[in-house]
């Protein structure tokens, strides 16, 4: 029922100009698949900002957490998210903000959203929930934002740190409750709460355990996550043993490939991008270290960007040669991503 909730939440946001603009959109993807040339018509529908680079965990698959940016780590002025907000345009109608870090490291990340949620944007992001008092769960709840994604990779501190270094796993249960008696208190369906299980081999035998955690706490939904793993041709520690939870299929000489095919396309480089914490404009999420930035809001206009040359040439060679760019070759563009 909650999930219905959410369903309809997000659906008020799309007005008929919205509405127009997906269509101009998703009408200009196909007809570039077909001409195998990008044509664009609309603007992105959806983006990820970037609050922050920073982290307080250590996970071994993310580059946050490794500290292995090349990039400097900082977090978003609130004159940039207003920058941003206004640049992109009145089609824009959901907001994911994370790319890299933890949200909540920045302090005044409540006040983005409440920015965002001035322009009637739906707005969701993801936490490991360690900065979350009761007092702060009351704020979340009242400054609008519409979904909150909890990433719980454990339900024993043994296998949650397993991934989540440095992680404490009774940190993620007491914020969750906070969160829950917080929409009580003030008698709201939002945040949607979401635990987010990313499935690797030391906590797959724990998937039924989650969801009795999640009912008991009163968590809106559970979501299980495939993994993406850098070293994966060889195998890796991670891997979950039940391939039905992997992204990735063994063959018969022992190594592994992504198990789903991918292809000259990219829809992702239509409906929405991302900007992170400093301005730079990437096209999607699996750039983390900004290595195919297109353009800066520092230096020009979004629409500028958003029709450019380079932004142009990147979506032509998503549609001619599209294995051989390095940020998608272990994308989960066309992959099972959600279990």
């Amino acid at each position: 029922m909650s999930k219905t909730k959410d369903n309809f939440n997000i659906i008020q946001y799309i007005t008929v100009f919205r509405f127009i603009n997906l269509g101009l959109l998703y009408s200009s993807f196909i007809i570039s698949r077909i001409l195998k040339r990008p044509i664009v018509w609309g603007k992105p529908f959806t983006v990820s900002i970037e609050p922050t680079t920073a982290c307080n965990l250590a996970c071994p698959e993310c580059p946050s957490g490794k500290k292995e940016f090349t990039r400097n780590t900082g977090k978003l002025d609130l004159s940039m998210n207003k920058r941003m907000l206004q640049s992109i345009g009145k089609q824009l109608f959901y907001i994911n903000y994370y790319f890299q870090g933890e949200p909540f490291l920045h302090p005044e990340f409540l006040e983005l959203i409440r920015e965002a949620k001035k322009h009637k944007i739906y707005t969701a992001t993801s936490t490991n929930a360690h900065f979350i008092t009761s007092k702060v769960a009351e704020e979340i709840v009242s400054s609008g934002l519409d979904r909150l994604i909890i990433s719980i990779d454990g339900i024993t501190q043994e296998t949650y740190e397993g991934y989540r270094v440095n992680g404490k796993l009774s940190k993620v249960i007491e914020a969750s409750k906070a969160l829950v008696e917080a929409k009580k208190n003030l008698n709201t369906t939002t945040p949607h709460l979401i635990f987010q299980f990313l499935v690797v081999k030391p906590n797959e035998f724990e998937i039924p355990k989650v969801f009795e955690l999640a009912k008991e706490i009163g968590i809106d939904e559970v979501r299980l996550k495939t993994a993406q793993l850098y070293d994966y041709a060889n195998g890796n520690p991670l891997m979950p043993q039940q391939e039905e939870y992997a992204r990735y299929k063994r063959l018969k000489d022992g190594t592994y490939r992504l198990k789903y095919k991918t292809g000259n396309h990219c829809w992702r480089m239509w409906s929405s991008c991302v900007l992170t914490w400093d301005g730079k404009l990437v096209p999607c999420c699996f750039d983390k270290d900004a290595q195919h930035t297109i353009g800066s809001l520092d230096q020009t206009s979004f629409d500028s960007i958003w029709k450019s040359k380079p932004y142009q040439q990147f979506r032509n060679s998503i549609l001619t040669k599209r294995n051989q760019i390095d940020i998608c070759t272990n994308c989960s563009e066309g992959t099972k991503v959600w279990l």
